[in-house]
């Protein structure tokens, strides 16, 4: 197979062709040259969008991922950190569990208001003390 320039990359892997340069910048893919103004990249960077994708889906930075890759390029995937990483899933999973059920409790909740209701009352207190994690956001201690 030839080579793909950035937007066969772009249109393939669905990124827009700003992420493959960034990713490049990071160290994450790299081009093997450029044809006139556009960079050209091995098939193979595919597979490796492919797994910085996967990484990311599972919480990984870029940062992290690029410890994925030896200098070769090739994967060289820590099984500790992915045992970790599904440690912090699990975790998370749990806490949403809890915040799934408290927020069905407190909607078919009887109390008159839902101050009233000693389910939401526990689950505003646990917010107040950073016992709910927000999405996108780090619990302090945690």
């Amino acid at each position: 197979m030839t080579e793909l320039d950035i937007a066969e990359v772009s249109h393939r892997a669905g990124l827009p062709a700003s992420t493959l340069r960034y990713y490049e910048e990071k160290g994450l893919i790299s081009s093997t040259g450029r044809r006139g103004l556009r960079r050209q990249y091995d098939p193979g960077v595919l597979e490796r969008l492919a797994l910085i994708a996967l990484g990311r889906t599972a919480g990984f930075s870029l940062d992290e991922i690029v410890l994925m890759f030896a200098p070769d390029g090739q994967p060289r995937i820590d099984r500790q950190m992915l045992a970790a990483k599904a440690d912090e899933l699990d975790n998370r999973i749990r806490e949403l569990d809890v915040l799934r059920d408290s927020l069905r409790h407190a909607a078919a909740c009887p109390a008159p208001s839902h101050m009233e209701c000693p389910a939401f009352r526990r689950l505003l207190d646990a917010a107040a003390g950073g016992g709910v994690a927000v999405p996108g956001r780090r619990v302090p201690g945690r």
